[in-house]
């Protein structure tokens, strides 16, 4: 994230890489449906949706990996949680019907600013304990946005007083006059993050030197560029799909 290039891990940044690739193609894929009217039933059911969780689930799950391994995370949190708002503000102003309200890059600035300032507790709990007790409460809190919880015995209801505005859905709690095209709230992503973060402790600093080897440079180079890449690619795709459908349109 912050290393410099001769210390980084290499696979690390094409794995994130690799997966920017997938979700370009997701995102250039919900244009082409939602917004050029191109019915694909297999992308809206459950196909479509599997794709979008495993884009995330890795995004996420590696972000909280890689925390670790910079120098300045509350610093690095800040450029990401800023790089969220201006997302909002951006499609406020110029894509309102495809407001972005807490995305993706909002949900990675907040667990990186959280997980710094409660570094010092979390590295007390133990690595082991702590992937796991992340995973239980990840599968447990997943379903919040549908008004419950998984337990063992069953679900849990949650109160719809929770659901109450935007400040409730920041956290999870979606009121039903809630929209956003790309919507990442804490309750349960956090938790994937720390999955992440405890399982690069789990792992150890000193077992990572396979991952400083290279298998495909490009994608590496996109992995360490994720940030800007990721602001910049849909206006690019949408500026691409434009031009392509009305020169189909006008043949």
């Amino acid at each position: 994230m912050e290393l410099q290039t001769a210390a980084r891990y290499r696979l690390l940044d094409e794995l994130r890489g690799l997966d920017l690739i997938s979700m370009m193609l997701y995102h250039g894929m919900w244009d082409v449906v939602f917004l050029f009217g191109v019915a694909q039933k297999w992308y809206t059911g459950r196909p479509g949706f599997v794709w979008q969780q495993s884009i995330c689930w890795v995004f996420i799950l590696l972000s909280g990996f890689c925390l670790p391994l910079g120098h300045h995370p509350f610093r690095r949190g800040a450029v990401v949680f800023g790089a969220g708002a201006l997302v909002t503000a951006v499609t406020l102003l110029f894509l309102p019907e495809d407001v972005v309200w807490f995305g993706v890059l909002t949900l990675l600035g907040s667990s990186m600013l959280l997980t710094a300032a409660l570094d010092p507790l979390l590295r007390r709990v133990p690595p082991a304990v702590g992937v796991a007790v992340s995973a239980l409460l990840f599968w447990v809190t997943y379903p919040t946005m549908n008004g419950f919880w998984n337990l063992p015995g069953g679900r849990l209801a949650l109160p719809q007083a929770l659901y109450a505005s935007y400040t409730t859905a920041y956290l999870g709690f979606m009121p039903k006059s809630f929209f956003s095209t790309d919507y990442f709230p804490l309750l349960p992503w956090l938790f994937l993050f720390w999955a992440g973060y405890f399982l690069h402790h789990l792992v150890g600093r000193g077992r990572l030197a396979p991952l400083r080897r290279s298998v495909c440079p490009p994608l590496g180079w996109m992995g360490r560029h994720s940030l800007v890449l990721y602001l910049l690619h849909q206006p690019v795709i949408l500026g691409v799909l434009t031009v392509a459908f009305r020169l189909v349109r006008a043949g």
